[in-house]
């Protein structure tokens, strides 16, 4: 596969910001069309599984247009939401100012927070550390801001065990999704990047394995769609 938007190395971030720039417009459409829906329930899932008490500080990374940040700050959290997207970070505060929300929405970069150590109660990234550089980093820079104790939650893609199984599921990413970019960003790169994204990721195994070499606690993997997506939920040592 090739894909202008996918690109390793020193390029990467600039090729994604391209990306979220082309598709930020549309992007709540299709994700509510390519997941029949199913994103939002599972970002509400994630907030559940983080036990929100009022008035804990929460960082959400790579929030692109603000769902899980407004559903932390629904549940009770003071919330930060950060994004290196200028076009996304502007629907996210669109909508907040809609709403009226209390959340915070500043632009920054996921491998270089720029938030002194233990600053937050929970620490969250959707659909981001598959987009990073290096998604290693970015689970240290999460383990770094958030406080001792504190909980790490990293909803994203996943790679199905089940072979079958995941061969149709790449298959739908292949042949169907990529068709959502060119017909709503006139554009199918802009969506058949999610495919070629995951070739070099290790999927929930990975992160699990990662998560637990930082000496991160209680580390659970909750696989959704039979493993097509995933939640990962740890705590800082």
């Amino acid at each position: 596969m090739s894909n202008k938007y996918y690109q390793t190395g020193g390029q990467r971030g600039a090729r994604v910001a391209d990306l979220f720039g082309a598709i930020a417009t549309r992007y709540d459409l299709i994700n509510d069309l390519q997941s029949l829906g199913l994103h939002r329930r599972w970002k509400k899932l994630l907030v559940k599984m983080a036990h929100v008490k009022t008035g804990e500080k929460a960082l959400d990374l790579c929030c692109g247009t603000g769902d899980i940040a407004f559903a932390l700050n629904r549940a009770g959290a003071q919330v930060v939401g950060l994004d290196f997207s200028p076009p996304m970070l502007a629907k996210a505060r669109e909508r907040g100012r809609r709403a009226g929300t209390g959340v915070e929405f500043v632009a920054g970069d996921a491998l270089k927070i720029e938030y002194g150590d233990s600053a937050f109660d929970i620490v969250t990234i959707g659909y981001g550390l598959r987009n990073l550089a290096s998604w290693e980093r970015g689970l240290e820079e999460m383990v770094r801001v958030a406080r001792p104790g504190g909980r790490l939650l990293a909803l994203d893609f996943g790679k199905p065990d089940f072979r079958p199984w995941r061969r149709l599921y790449f298959a739908y990413l292949r042949g169907v999704v990529p068709l959502l970019g060119r017909v709503f960003c006139h554009d199918s790169d802009t969506h058949a990047y999610i495919l070629e994204s995951l070739q070099d990721y290790p999927g929930q195994r990975g992160v699990a394995q990662k998560l637990a070499a930082m000496n991160c606690r209680d580390v659970v993997t909750r696989n959704l769609l039979g493993g097509a997506m995933s939640i990962h939920l740890a705590r800082k040592a």
